[in-house]
């Protein structure tokens, strides 16, 4: 099937479910002056990482850290009135290095906050400037340009200084109530640290992949409050296809306790030219919880089922899996995984806006003897790790301000420390997160 096939048929299926007896006046949208808004948010970072052994730093004296702030301001029109709307989106960023000190960021920015120059010193300022057209069509907005897409087989990651964004075409759809139906295609990523998109795509484990886009199409379906869907299916071309199910579920036993759980399944096939080489991956994770008042407990398992670890676009929130969490994903290949996490809301207890959070996870198995050749890793002596072990803990600590001139502004801490054999990393890591936005319209 061509591209633009592809995308034909994208976006047909999408559109397809939008009744067609809707009248002009009930398309009337809100006006695009009307319907604007214009939001400021200030995001204060600060990151450390302490490699225990030496590993993967690229100063050589073990140790990384990073201050910066960035100001991300996004405008948002409505859209014209009439059967077919018409809007448009725009954004500005600026990343501004605070401080790095002598030899401790390092080339290669090993905590991917902030670009390096040649010379391996952080650049002083970065930014980032962009927008979309977007149209409606009874319940399909359509966009077209610089997109964020939220689903679990491609999803914009937003967990450093300045957000990442994919350049393309996507669509959402709301006909049908409770269902939210998503497609789009996408030639060009850009990621947290650097100011312009690359025409390749990364990936966490294999690096740049010369593929020219990625697709995908699925939906969510809230059943009730209780119970909700998620199916999708995406490509990366000349990569990979990987299929999502997912399910999550709740069922109240009081006023004050409940239970919680959900699945989350991928399946990952080699595609077109094979790019990342032979794979034929599944990788599942189930998590059952109890929330009794203030406070939460879950404990969930994770299992790679493949002779391959499970890959995603490098920086993207893009792995629904339970135990993906700070540092580790635990995908390795074979890999199976135990977290146990901990929640408590402080609101119940005189503190609103305060709540903490701690897991603890640790995986065991892990097995590259049969991966394939992008993915295979090897010890000095060149034979392939085989039963590999790593554990994280993370502790968090967030308030937000409920009231006053800094309503909503938060502060978080987070610590994290992980300890693996001959693998991965020994990492101590410590984020400083102070955000305040602002709605100017």
């Amino acid at each position: 099937m061509s591209n633009t096939k592809l995308s034909l048929a994208v976006f047909s299926a999408i559109i397809g479910v939008s009744p067609i007896v809707a009248n002009a006046e009930e398309a009337k949208g809100e006006g695009f002056v009307e319907g604007s808004s214009l939001n400021i948010l200030n995001r204060n970072f600060y990151m450390n990482r302490d490699f225990r052994n030496g590993q993967s730093s690229s100063t050589g004296n073990g140790y990384s850290e990073a201050w910066a702030h960035g100001v991300m301001v996004s405008f948002e029109s409505g859209f014209t009135e009439g059967t077919v709307g018409v809007g448009i989106d725009t954004f500005a960023m600026l990343g501004i290095k605070l401080d790095t000190g002598d030899g401790r960021y390092g080339p290669g920015g090993s905590i991917n906050l902030l670009p390096v120059n040649s010379d391996g010193e952080a650049e002083d300022d970065y930014s980032k400037l962009g927008g979309a057209v977007k149209v409606r069509l009874f319940d399909t907005v359509i966009k077209a340009g610089d997109v964020f897409p939220t689903t679990p087989v491609l999803h914009y990651g937003d967990s450093r200084l300045l957000p990442e964004s994919f350049k393309g075409v996507t669509a959402v759809n709301n006909s049908i109530d409770g269902l939210t139906l998503q497609g789009g295609r996408v030639h060009a990523m850009s990621q947290p640290q650097q100011s312009g998109m690359r025409e390749d795509f990364a990936t966490f484990y294999a690096g740049g992949v010369d593929a020219p886009w990625a697709a995908y199409f699925g939906g969510d379906y809230t059943l009730n409050d209780n119970l909700a869907f998620s199916l999708y299916t995406s490509r990366l071309e000349d990569a990979w296809n990987q299929h999502y199910a997912g399910l999550s579920w709740s069922h109240p036993l009081s006023e004050s306790v409940s239970l919680f759980g959900g699945l989350n399944y991928y399946k990952a096939v080699d595609q077109g030219q094979k790019l990342l080489g032979e794979f034929d991956n599944d990788i599942y994770s189930g998590k059952v919880g109890v929330k009794f008042g203030a406070h939460s407990l879950a404990l969930s398992h994770q299992r790679n089922n493949g002779d391959d670890d499970f890959d995603y676009l490098r920086q993207s929130d893009s792995i629904y899996l339970d135990n993906s969490i700070q540092y580790s994903d635990f995908n390795s290949p074979k890999e199976r995984s135990w977290m146990v996490r901990y929640d408590i809301d402080m609101a119940a207890y005189g503190v609103p806006g305060l709540s903490f959070m701690t897991r603890y996870a640790f995986g065991t198995d892990a097995d590259y003897s049969d991966a394939n050749g992008v993915y295979m890793r090897r010890d000095e002596n060149g034979n392939p790790l085989t039963d590999q072990k790593r554990w994280e803990r993370n502790i968090e600590a967030k308030y937000v301000v409920q009231s006053g001139s800094l309503k909503d502004m938060s502060f978080r801490i987070r610590q994290m420390t992980t300890r693996a054999t001959d693998y991965e990393s020994d990492l101590d890591e410590v984020r400083l997160i102070a955000e305040y936005p602002l709605e100017v319209l």
